[in-house]
């Protein structure tokens, strides 16, 4: 039965960064019509009640209709571990993520952290995740099991590492070949289920297994492949001793086929003038992970790339310190605003939603509000707690209405979760 749900709507005819906020559309009194998962029309509540007389209907009142999240880099198998205290990257991995992800070996274990995640990201208002998984095949089967029980759009694969991990989370080259070309082959394109070809990062990767994904790659070029860049500059010393032929850090990739369309690299935060203009050229995707890098000390992201790439922005739950997306856009205000770039709260929500989904090579079927896109809702309570609503009850525009939720916004300010139309149980 088609469902009219109604109150402010928000949604994007074009890119904020180049269009500046005339990009996004806001309606005070709009609303969504859907039905059967998909958005059937978006415009003003008056009209859709005349064109669907005999819908059902859904009034939110003044709160803000929207896209559902997209959260562009994540680590399910860390939701155990996230804000765990002190480390930088490569002491992170050992103290905390590679002993968690030992524990994946036991597929119920896998089963029951994937249901978690999903739990608490639905709850924040996320409706679509890329995660990495473990090493351990069953942990790919209990995401990927997990969200299509939920029906959810979910794009993850099976993470490579054949040195520099610990032993149990070590592969090779063919078995990472084997294993992740068996699970694309049982999961890829099923539902709405995506599968990533994901080698953690050049360091834990040798040249022949990052030469393997690379094939398989070619051999499935309709995946997206996943992997990590430029975090820190102690990382990137290191991949430099471990790759000593390689140009620079993205030549670790490049060199074994992993740079193209398609390609999204976590971090990106310090690049060189050629792998700027390698991943502009090639039109790779970059992922910003703004509470991650600052949690765990790793820089400040440029913006300005985003003029010129798709950017997509990400928690990187557990590096990052948040599984909300409301609070990784006010750490990407944050971050930009230490490099004197003043991000736009249009710009913002853009990386939230359309611009994660531009990353991720889906922008026709989420991230956005229009006619026959897969009906991921979101609802936002714009006056969630009193600080809130009394900066709001200020507001003479919807960004002076919207920018203090993004700023101080947490589960509170989500009224409601539509994954296909249908309304999510939340944690």
């Amino acid at each position: 039965m088609t469902e009219l749900i109604l109150g402010q709507t928000l949604r994007f005819q074009g890119d904020p960064f180049e269009m500046g906020p005339e990009a996004a559309l806001h309606d005070s009194a709009g609303g969504v019509a859907i039905d059967q998962g998909r958005i059937l029309a978006v415009g003003s509540a008056t009209d859709l009640r005349a064109r669907y007389p005999q819908a059902r209907v859904t009034d939110h009142g003044k709160a803000l209709i929207s896209a559902g999240f997209v959260d562009a880099h994540v680590h399910y198998p860390q939701t155990a571990i996230i804000a765990s205290w002190g480390k930088r990257l490569i002491d992170w991995l050992n103290s905390y993520t590679f002993p968690e992800e030992m524990r994946f070996a036991d597929p119920a274990y896998a089963e029951a952290i994937a249901h978690r995640y999903l739990d608490l990201v639905t709850a924040h208002g996320t409706t679509t995740v890329c995660t990495y998984a473990t090493i351990h095949p069953a942990s790919v089967d209990a995401i990927f099991s997990a969200a299509q029980a939920r029906g959810m759009r979910l794009y993850a694969g099976k993470t490579c590492m054949d040195r520099n991990a610990p032993e149990g989370l070590r592969d090779t080259a063919q078995s990472a070949y084997d294993d992740s070309r068996r699970l694309l082959e049982k999961w890829h394109g099923i539902d709405r289920l995506n599968y990533v070809i994901t080698p953690r990062f050049s360091p834990t990767s040798t040249p022949e297994q990052l030469a393997a994904l690379g094939q398989l790659w070619r051999e499935y070029p309709d995946c997206l492949m996943q992997t990590h860049l430029s975090e820190q500059t102690d990382e990137i010393a290191w991949v430099k001793s471990l790759f000593p032929q390689s140009r620079d850090y993205l030549d670790t990739y490049e060199s074994q086929g992993l740079l193209r369309e398609g390609a999204l690299y976590g971090h990106a935060i310090h690049l060189t003038d050629r792998e700027k203009s390698r991943l502009i050229e090639a039109g790779a995707s970059l992922i910003h992970c703004p509470t991650s890098n600052t949690f765990i000390g790793s820089g400040l992201f440029d913006m300005a790339l985003a003029t010129k790439l798709r950017v997509g922005l990400a928690t990187d739950t557990g590096g990052g310190s948040s599984f909300s997306m409301l609070r990784t856009m006010a750490a990407a205000y944050e971050v930009a605003q230490l490099r004197g770039q003043a991000l736009h709260p249009s710009q913002l929500w853009w990386l939230a939603t359309q611009g994660s989904a531009r990353a991720l090579h889906a922008q026709d079927s989420i991230g956005n509000l229009a006619p026959s896109m897969e009906a991921d809702i979101v609802v936002i309570d714009l006056a969630s707690t009193p600080a809130i609503e009394q900066a709001t009850r200020r507001a003479e525009t919807i960004w002076e209405a919207l920018f203090p939720t993004i700023m101080m916004g947490d589960d509170r300010a989500i009224r409601d979760v539509r994954i296909m139309g249908k309304a999510s149980a939340r944690a």
